[in-house]
This record gives structure tokens, sequence and C-alpha cells, in this order.
């Protein structure tokens, strides 16, 4: 019977990416390369070391999305990590959210250039 069990965990493991590794919150505006690295699934210390890098040489990171511009960073590895990127200490509420006014501009502009 533990077989089953062990064999259906295992099973729905690879069928669920990022069950296996939760990310740790972590300020990717404060926190050194080799703190992100530990907090972030699917960031190693040479991703977190371009991240430290792009941050002194532009400034803080305004939103998680903005980790886009980091060489090898994509969407996923973003939304795969998006609750546990914070901005600022402390507050629930500095924890990065999708822009929405973005989001919000691109489909008024899709609107009116359907009309």
């Amino acid at each position: 019977m533990f077989h089953k069990f062990a064999a259906f965990g295992f099973a729905l493991a690879l069928a669920v990416p990022g069950l296996l590794f939760a990310a740790t919150p972590v300020n990717i505006n404060q926190a050194d390369a080799a703190t992100i690295a530990k907090s972030l699934d699917g960031i190693g210390q040479s991703r977190a070391e371009a991240i430290v890098a792009w941050r002194t040489a532009h400034g803080p990171f305004k939103k998680a999305d903005d980790l886009r511009h980091v060489k090898g960073i994509g969407k996923a590895t973003i939304e795969r990590n998006r609750s546990a990127i914070l901005l600022a200490d402390g507050a629930a509420d500095t924890v990065a959210k999708p822009d929405m006014a973005a989001k919000t501009v691109h489909k008024a502009g899709k609107a009116a250039a359907e009309k």
C-alpha cells in the first residue's frame, strides 16, 4: 500500500513543477547573491550574481517583471517565484505583483486598434 502512495506522490511531484522546491521570500533589492540563490527556485549562484549586478548598474527593481532584464531569467521563472519576490522588507503589500497598469493600457490600446 505504501508503494502506491509513494508512486503517486512521485508522479504528482513530476506533474506539478515547483512542488518539491518552494521559494522563500527574499528582497531582491537588498539581498546578496547567495541569499537570492538559496531563496528562489530555478535561480542558481550565477543568475543570482547577475541579478545583483543588474541591480547595481540600473538601480532597484520596481516590479518582479523587471527581472526579465537579467539574462537567463524568463517569464516562467518569474511566475514560479512571484510570491517570494519582495521589493522591500516587511509588509505584505510590498510583495511583487503583476503590473496591472501595463495590462490595462495594453487592453485599451488593443480595443482602440480593433475599432
